[in-house]
């Protein structure tokens, strides 16, 4: 997490130090070296800082810096309020020092309020910080008041992760006290989340169902592809030229050997095709390949049934289910295009690679 804390600067002594010095004394500037401001607390705690280390850190600071002093006194002095003094103290000292992995205690004791203070006095690499710890501790417990304090904030990344962990961890969170109270005191919060709840679950049914959608135009573009292969290159006894099997590449699919005894069925089936399951998909592949084939003239394909097929499809493309046929075509095609790339693109790397 040291990473995260990329602006840093050189302070000559401890923080903790420098403050109970402070305190001890009655505003002797040497003490405290370069110090040319102090911040106080609610409590009263006064903490030394330096005014142009703040001044490049956050752009409110500076703001406050630079308005003029009208009790006419040497010292500046910053009224940081609302917040415990260790949180402060800890501003301070990651503005002046950064962080180190000693600061883990003090991040996740303090990582609210030090995102609360680095979203008011705008030090944005402070804010990205406090929300990568705060997630890295996140539990079912605290998610509701985190996404509070992360919509306050305007922690747009820190929200999503709440968000997310309320969905996964949904059943334990609606027995924490902070979801009941939700519930009792902030019914458009509950509704937002339930609303991201239900998209997200929305959004991951559609998902699967492409990527199911998907798998099939691969398996049928890949049943195409055997398709064309066994009438055109000839492939099993069933083949035009009858010519043997070992003459010939088979491609690298698992449909072509099923594909095979499909057809082989097909051509000796006795029953009736019409209710044969099995003559059934034959017809139905034979029927989309004529919605597919890139032959220009029909009598050329080698394929069965593709003139006939398209005949039928441009005479009754009006008709709902021949639509169907057309537009299941061109998802397939499409499928055939994108797998035709990627085994180019295969190829191309496995030539360039010398081993």
């Amino acid at each position: 997490m040291t990473k995260l804390f990329a602006k840093r600067a050189e302070v000559s002594q401890p923080w903790k130090e420098a403050t109970v010095a402070e305190n001890k004394t009655t505003g002797d500037g040497d003490r405290h070296g370069a110090a040319d401001v102090f911040i106080q607390t609610s409590t009263g705690l006064r903490i030394p800082a330096h005014s142009n280390i703040l001044a490049s850190m956050s752009p409110v600071l500076a703001r406050v810096l630079n308005l003029p002093n009208k009790k006419r006194k040497s010292e500046k002095v910053i009224r940081i309020l609302g917040v415990p003094d260790e949180a402060v103290l800890a501003l301070v000292r990651l503005l002046h020092a950064g962080c180190d992995e000693e600061d883990e205690e003090m991040m996740r004791r303090y990582g609210m309020h030090l995102l609360v203070l680095s979203h008011v006095y705008q030090v944005t690499w402070l804010k990205r910080a406090c929300e990568k710890w705060i997630a890295a501790w996140l539990d079912a417990a605290a998610v509701v008041d985190v996404l509070k304090l992360a919509r306050l904030c305007d922690a747009a990344w820190l929200g999503l992760r709440c968000l997310k962990l309320l969905k996964k961890d949904f059943a334990a969170v609606q027995k924490s006290d902070a979801w009941q109270f939700l519930q009792a005191n902030d019914p458009w919060l509950e509704l937002y989340i339930l609303e991201f709840i239900h998209e997200s679950d929305l959004r991951e049914k559609q998902s699967r169902r492409n990527m199911e959608e998907q798998k099939t135009y691969q398996q049928l573009s890949e049943a195409m592809e055997c398709l064309e292969h066994i009438f055109k290159e000839g492939c099993t006894d069933i083949k035009p030229d009858r010519r043997r099997r070992s003459s010939c590449s088979c491609p690298p699919l698992d449909a072509c050997q099923p594909l095979q005894l499909l057809l082989l069925h097909f051509s000796k089936c006795d029953g009736n095709r019409a209710t044969c399951s099995r003559c059934r998909r034959i017809w139905q592949l034979l029927k989309l390949h004529s919605a597919i084939c890139m032959a220009q003239d029909s009598s050329t394909c080698k394929v069965p049934l593709c003139r006939q097929f398209k005949y039928k499809m441009q005479k009754m493309e009006e008709k709902l289910e021949e639509r169907k046929w057309m537009v299941l075509g061109k998802k397939v095609a499409s499928a055939i295009a994108f797998s035709t790339f990627a085994k180019r693109k295969i190829r191309s790397e496995s030539a360039l690679d010398p081993e």
